[in-house]
């Protein structure tokens, strides 16, 4: 369930196949998984203290426990400012483009937590810890990845997956349609996020990728080249 993935980075598994992550950054909680997940992750900050909390996005799957576990452990929550209604209502599906879909009415009701007040909201070029927010909409209109630059860990929220989300087969891929607000914007902060040549890639779904081969760089051009044609 926990594993570390670099220097003060450890990922926390929530499902088999690492099918839902959330990470503990220098002392940082990003994501919560789904509300069931508050045992396992009260559990772990039990032992790694963290002294606040940011999401990546408001969707059900990584502001889950968010609400439960700030107020269980006193710390404040951290957004983009385009995911604060989410956040605080805990309507976490009304960016999708289409909230009506069965699929999303289930997340909403059993996987999505409580609204939670945001303390503070992040932008490009904000620092957490040695971390760098950097704006990568698509997915969701305020998703946000976070970058350290001096051996380029990159957390990735949703941009991509690095897993098939039915068969839980591993492998880079874009998020669904189904949950993502628009696929060219989300393109779009792709290729931002491989101009930062990173070395390794810590996902909401799937394993972590060490970028040994420039794996993602060339995921990304494929997927910029079939989205041109």
């Amino acid at each position: 369930m926990l594993r570390q993935a670099a220097p003060e980075v450890f990922q926390i598994s929530l499902m088999p196949r690492n099918s839902i992550n959330c990470y503990i950054i220098e002392g940082v909680l990003v994501d919560s998984g789904i509300r069931s997940s508050y045992t396992a992750v009260k559990k772990i900050l039990r032992n790694i203290p963290v002294y606040k909390h940011i999401l990546t996005h408001a969707h059900a799957d990584h502001q889950g426990c968010s609400d439960q576990i700030c107020a269980e452990f006193s710390i404040p929550l951290l957004c983009h400012p385009n995911e604060v209604f989410r956040t605080e209502t805990g309507l976490v599906t009304t960016d999708y483009p289409a909230p009506q879909h069965w699929i999303a009415k289930l997340q909403q009701k059993y996987w999505a937590g409580q609204g939670h007040k945001v303390e503070q909201t992040v932008v490009e070029n904000d620092m957490i810890g040695n971390f760098r927010v950097i704006e990568t909409p698509g997915h969701s209109p305020g998703h946000i990845s976070l970058f350290r630059e001096h051996d380029g860990v990159l957390i990735i929220g949703d941009v991509a997956t690095n897993m098939n989300l039915i068969t839980t087969a591993v492998g880079l891929k874009c998020p669904p349609n189904i949950f993502t607000t628009d696929q060219q914007r989300n393109i779009q902060s792709l290729q931002k996020l491989a101009q930062l040549n990173p070395s390794v890639i810590c996902f909401g779904h799937g394993p972590v990728l060490h970028n040994t081969n420039r794996k993602f760089e060339k995921f990304v051009a494929e997927c910029s080249a079939h989205n041109e044609s």
